[in-house]
């Protein structure tokens, strides 16, 4: 899987991850024991990233520097939910909930840094010829 389809997937999930927190806040923090405001800044968070994957998805070539960017925001929200985890009480809903999320994001984490690294592979054997 190219770079590219990487990036526009993790920007849809994004997107749909902000829509869900944002919008849902109300309802999901009971029924997970998280603060509302958390859920809901969160979701709010997702969107400027998301349109950040989605316009580096449609480019031909992304740019190196914004896809590592890409994988250290991944990263990083997947040891914010760890940190959310152990700093506040959620129930088991809300603690599977936190714990799937991060697999799912880092996971597409691991992915975009596959393909950077067979990007670069490439990049090289064809310099080398």
């Amino acid at each position: 899987m190219t770079i590219n389809k990487i990036l526009a997937f993790d920007a849809l999930t994004c997107a749909l991850m902000g829509i869900v927190l944002a919008l849902s806040a109300t309802v999901l923090a009971p029924l997970l024991a998280l603060p509302h405001d958390l859920l809901f800044y969160a979701g709010c968070l997702l969107f400027p990233i998301a349109i950040f994957m989605a316009v580096m998805a449609r480019q031909g070539q992304p740019w190196a520097v914004g896809v590592w960017l890409v994988i250290a925001g991944n990263a990083a929200w997947v040891l914010a939910s760890v940190a959310v985890l152990l700093l506040t009480a959620p129930n088991m809903l809300g603690g599977g909930f936190l714990v799937a999320q991060a697999l799912v994001v880092a996971l597409l984490a691991l992915a975009e840094f596959k393909a950077v690294g067979q990007k670069t592979a490439s990049v090289a054997a064809a310099r080398a010829r």
